[in-house]
């Protein structure tokens, strides 16, 4: 499986990216996985499989600077901390680009070579 070239998202990351967007559009600021991974879910009609799998997928896109994290710091007493994301100011500008690209390709889908 040949390599990505570095700054290039693949689609579970492009996915995040829209959902972290969607869920800052109504006012959370601070989102958790296992809440991300709902928000994707309700969005796509999709269950995501691996939970670990989002977690690494996080895991690099802040070491890419799209995201930041913390953890929680007064969770209710009756659960742990959580890791709470929330989109950086690049984070945001490639969500915004990501949700455009979807849009346009959903308005205007791209004809297979030799189709009219």
């Amino acid at each position: 499986m040949p390599r990505r070239k570095p700054g290039t998202l693949i689609a579970l990351e492009l996915e995040i990216l829209r959902a972290a967007l969607s869920m800052q559009g109504t006012g959370e600021r601070y989102f958790h996985g296992f809440g991300l991974a709902q928000t994707m879910s309700d969005d796509s009609g999709a269950r995501l499989i691996g939970h670990g799998t989002l977690y690494k997928a996080l895991g690099r896109l802040e070491d890419m600077g799209l995201l930041e994290s913390h953890w929680e710091e007064d969770p209710p007493h009756d659960r742990p901390r959580r890791r709470q994301y929330e989109l950086t100011a690049s984070g945001t500008e490639a969500a915004v680009e990501a949700h455009r690209e979807t849009r346009a390709t959903a308005i205007h889908p791209r004809l297979s070579p030799g189709t009219a």
